[in-house]
């Protein structure tokens, strides 16, 4: 049977950041079909409801339809450290990180943080993520495995290193790519999941490694390549120390095989004149971590110049380096982060980089991100006046955005009041 959702409905006919803000529309009372798992139409109540009088009904009355949040960047292994007290970037993975990390290779511990991991973030909105695991082919498993079991659209691959960390927590250039191809075999394209290469950084992959994974992505090109880059100032003096042949940070991805469309570089904060423009000309996309990057200190990212020069952009939590699980939280300091850059960002383009826009980052805008016929039903139901505090701001407001902005900037999962997963409500 079709569903009809009803309700305030919010979608997009293009990216606000680059082609304005009318590309951002608003249906005061509009009408989601929902069938097959797909959405069928996207339009106003009263023609939907008169197309389709056998649909099932969904009143969500002043409340607002939008696609899922799409997470662009998570570590669902750091899922019990998060709001971990004290630490930059190269002390957070020793005091914290490697340490939970080291416990995965136990599968049911593995499945245990999975399935909550996915609790929390379906609790917060968010629908389709993509996610570093550990070394462990198990962690890898345990997270596909679940988002399977869930139906959901997730992306993932097992986190590569071999070298500056615990041994433990290090395996080889060959085991590497065998245990990589392997998995991407084994899970790539099944239902709605894709693998992606992982190399957690430069510091932690020998060039052997890298060179090993380069080759793998050459050979499935349709995967993505995730990876970190230019979060840390300290950071980025150790990668030289490191690599001191290369150019730049960048450059070491690049020659080794490791730059390129299908590719995520998590925080790219401190880039080079030359690094920004490698990645506008191949189309490499770029994961703006808001809360992580306050949180452990690492800087301001150009998201005004780097949009403005037409850099794909998505937004993600990088939990558990950020400090929430919510999108709302992370649009909210996105915010703030625009704002000491001397650039206020408007709710639809905040909106915009929570749904659509890391669902371009993660090379699947066709598929979920967005409210349109075609697209996969991920869909989220938000009350704009989930709190005393947001209900008495958004009484007063005169227009929809200003309707929406106090929930971006206050909001968290009480403002989440429906979920729909595949066209499969979950709640």
């Amino acid at each position: 049977m079709p569903h009809l959702l009803l309700g305030q409905v919010l979608y997009f006919s293009g990216n606000p950041l680059r082609e304005g803000l009318e590309t951002a529309h608003h249906i005061r009372r509009g009408a989601v079909l929902v069938e097959g798992g797909h959405i069928a139409a996207v339009g106003e109540a009263d023609s939907l409801r008169a197309t389709h009088p056998t649909a099932q009904i969904h009143d969500y009355g002043e409340r607002l339809i939008s696609a899922g949040f799409v997470d662009a960047h998570v570590h669902y292994p750091q899922t019990a450290i998060i709001a971990s007290w004290g630490k930059r970037l190269i002390d957070w993975l020793n005091s914290y990180t490697f340490p939970e990390e080291m416990r995965f290779a136990d599968p049911a511990h593995a499945a245990e943080i999975a399935s909550s991991y996915f609790d929390l973030a379906i609790a917060h909105g968010t629908t389709t993520m993509c996610s570093y695991c550990t070394i462990h082919p198990e962690s890898v498993e345990a997270f596909f495995a679940e988002a399977g079991r869930r139906g959901m659209r997730a992306l993932g691959g097992k986190t590569c290193m071999d070298r500056n960390a615990p041994e433990g927590l290090r395996d080889t250039a060959q085991s590497a790519y065998d245990d990589s191809k392997a998995l991407l075999q084994r899970w790539h394209g099944v239902d709605r999941l894709g693998y992606a290469i992982t190399p957690r950084f430069a510091p932690t992959s020998t060039p052997e490694q890298l060179s090993a994974l380069g080759a793998l992505w050459a050979e499935h090109p349709d995967c993505l390549m995730q990876t970190h880059l230019s979060e840390q100032t300290d950071e980025i003096e150790w990668v030289k120390s490191l690599y001191p042949q290369a150019r730049d940070y960048l450059d070491i991805y690049e020659s080794h095989g490791l730059l390129g469309q299908n590719g995520v570089y998590g925080h790219a904060i401190h880039l080079e004149p030359r690094e920004r423009a490698r990645l506008l000309e191949t189309g490499a996309a770029l994961a703006h971590c808001p809360t992580s990057n306050t949180f452990i200190g690492s800087g301001l990212f150009d998201m005004d110049g780097l949009s403005r020069d037409g850099a794909v952009i998505g937004l993600a939590t990088d939990t558990g380096g950020g400090s929430s699980f919510s999108m709302l939280r992370t649009m909210a300091s996105a915010y703030e982060v625009a704002q000491l850059c001397h650039r206020p960002l408007h709710p639809a383009e905040l909106w915009w980089l929570a749904t659509q826009g890391s669902a371009e980052a993660l090379r699947i805008s066709d598929k979920v991100g967005n409210l349109a016929a075609g697209m996969e039903a991920d869909l989220m139901v938000i009350d704009l006046a989930s709190t005393d505090a947001i209900a008495q701001r958004h009484a007063r407001a005169d227009s929809f955005w200003e309707a929406l902005f106090p929930t971006i900037m206050m909001g968290d999962d009480r403002a989440i009041s429906d979920i729909w997963i595949n066209g499969i409500r979950q709640r």
